[in-house]
């Protein structure tokens, strides 16, 4: 195996348990935490959106870190706060301590989720991160799949607290050595060819506020679907049974999409694919609205798709526009306002469900095509920009 392949098939691993460990752990184990604990399945969300807060707010100087000094020992770092979060929960005895557990697990994941492993390979590989970057979202796109039912049957066989326990075993048995052990140290990009960014591209006034409102509604959309997608289903005609299989063809839409991306599409520019997979969702959700129950799967497919290659160009966008340079603190500026809409998207939606039911999805519809909107106004400004970079003759 080449060592880069080592080091995306390590980070696969790593982000698979550190994914579905933190982020898809509340899905499972809320109502048992709270039953346990006396509070309300809400109190569980709002710590669990404490930590998505305490992701955006630490998000820069973690990835300023990995700039500097590499990602391996912020990586590391990210296998004992994930440790020590899910052993806090286990031993959680009312709501004080359940939020103090889920802030450490927040500050684990601001150092040890996808925004730090692309800073890694960025910091490793500059401007051929890309293919790497794709990888490790392909392997991690199964954390859900795999994780979800060994917590399930963790919780049904011995409850939530010896749950949350293994994985914060397996953090320290698993995580911790191969982030540790299997990643190279220091930077190795830093020359400088690969940290020079890309012709004029980097000089586009509005390349970061419009790339941070890409990212803002596509994690608000994708939160917002992973709480409430079963229901939106139901609401459109569907039994209970039913949306939740249908809710099910995400997962393997998703990487689905991953492996086109990592195979196909990667030969064109990231604005290609990213703004093919920003119309997905609106085409789902107008199909849906139009055409009711039967549009469902179709609608479940595209959303998947589009979340899927949407997860890797919130990596590799940022790389191709401003290059390798200050990567790591440029993405966590970037993905701050996309965390604290996540942290808010659930609680949001579930209003509009409320009160328009399915028509909800007209809202996600026009959110999908103000990012699609945002995508080509900043391919037509990048296309500027590299023209007037250009000798007067060559135009």
């Amino acid at each position: 195996m080449s060592a880069r392949r080592r080091v995306v098939v390590t980070l696969g691993l790593t982000q698979t348990l550190a994914w579905g460990s933190t982020y898809y752990l509340p899905a499972i184990l809320a109502e048992p935490m709270a039953r346990d604990l006396g509070v309300s399945t809400g109190n569980v969300f709002g710590a669990f959106s404490l930590a998505l807060i305490l992701t955006a707010i630490l998000g820069p100087p973690a990835g300023h870190r990995i700039d500097t000094h590499g990602g391996r020992g912020v990586l590391a770092s990210s296998s004992l706060l994930f440790a020590a979060g899910l052993l806090s929960l286990a031993l959680a005895q009312g709501p004080v301590s359940l939020w103090c557990a889920w802030a450490i697990i927040g500050v684990g994941m601001a150092v040890g989720l996808y925004d730090a492993a692309f800073a890694t390979l960025t910091a490793l590989y500059g401007h051929q991160a890309r293919r790497a970057i794709a990888g490790i979202t392909l392997m991690a796109g199964f954390a859900s799949t795999v994780c979800w039912p060994i917590t399930g049957w963790l919780e049904a066989e011995f409850g939530w607290r010896t749950a949350c326990i293994i994985w914060g075993a397996a953090h320290l048995l698993i995580g911790l050595p191969l982030n540790r052990v299997l990643l190279p140290g220091g930077i190795r990009a830093a020359t400088p060819h690969s940290i020079a960014p890309p012709a004029r591209a980097a000089s586009v006034r509005f390349a970061m506020p419009l790339l941070a409102l890409v990212f803002a509604i596509t994690w608000i959309l994708s939160t917002a679907m992973a709480a409430h997608l079963p229901r939106l289903l139901q609401e459109a005609g569907h039994t209970a049974t039913t949306a939740i299989a249908l809710a099910a063809l995400v997962g393997p839409a998703q990487v689905a999409a991953r492996f086109l991306e990592f195979s196909l599409l990667r030969r064109f520019h990231p604005l290609v694919s990213a703004r093919l997979a920003s119309a997905a969702h609106p085409l789902g959700a107008m199909a849906m609205l139009l055409f009711g129950a039967p549009a469902a799967a179709l609608f479940t497919l595209l959303h998947g798709a589009g979340n899927g290659i949407l997860t890797i160009a919130k990596g590799t966008l940022p790389l191709a526009i401003f290059g390798p340079r200050g990567y790591g603190r440029r993405q966590g500026w970037l993905m701050a306002p996309a965390r604290f809409g996540q942290a808010f998207s659930p609680f949001l939606f579930a209003l509009l469900i409320e009160r328009l039911g399915s028509g909800a999805l007209a809202v996600s519809a026009a959110l999908g095509l103000v990012a699609l909107g945002a995508l080509t106004l900043l391919h037509y400004l990048m296309r500027q920009a590299l023209a007037t970079d250009l000798p007067q003759g060559a135009q």
